[in-house]
């Protein structure tokens, strides 16, 4: 990811904990709850590799493609299960997000030398903007979302903490946040 260190890590510590706590809920929800978290742990740590700062570890060129290939069965995957609606919709726009933003990052920059662009380092604006649209929506949808959830009384039977609603709300809010971040940097 381009820019500042400190931001970088603080996105993979992020994306990273969020990859392991949909795995933890993967241990005790089952069935179609199950495979949303698989979903969105492999979204979490593959946001996590993804977000490393460049000055720390330069991936090799041939790395976004493995991204863009991994995403992209994820995307396929996501086509598939879509018709089940929910939350597959948004994982299938994530799933494109991630594949677009590796394949922008695959594209080679500007030549500064000959002044003629190569590539398209910085996606092409549209699609970017358009994705940059749909995450600040979500975010805010899931903002408003939490807010009641955390604001109920704790009345009600005691819960693991793994299937609490509001954690694993609170998870992809982190996740589109960090998404959002991704396609501003890039």
């Amino acid at each position: 990811m381009h820019g500042p260190a400190l931001s970088g890590w603080l996105m993979v510590a992020l994306c990273a904990a969020t990859g392991v706590y949909c795995l933890l809920r993967m241990r005790v929800c089952a069935g179609e709850e199950r495979r949303a978290a698989g979903g969105e742990a492999v979204m979490g740590f593959g946001m996590a590799s993804m977000a490393l700062p460049a000055a720390v570890l330069t991936p090799p060129g041939w790395s976004w493609a493995v991204y863009a290939a991994v995403f992209g069965g994820a995307t396929l995957h996501g086509l598939f299960t879509v018709r089940h609606g929910g939350h597959h919709l948004h994982h299938l726009v994530g799933s494109l997000a991630m594949v677009y933003m590796a394949l922008a990052m695959a594209a080679p920059a500007t030549g500064a030398h000959t002044g003629h662009t190569v590539g398209t380092a910085g996606g092409i604006p549209v699609l970017t903007g358009g994705l940059l649209l749909y995450y600040m929506a979500y975010v805010l949808y899931a903002g408003a979302r939490l807010v009641p959830v955390a604001a109920a009384t704790a009345s009600g039977p005691t819960r693991a903490w793994a299937t609490r609603p509001e954690l694993t709300l609170a998870c992809r809010l982190s996740m589109a946040l960090a998404t959002l971040a991704m396609l501003v940097a890039l």
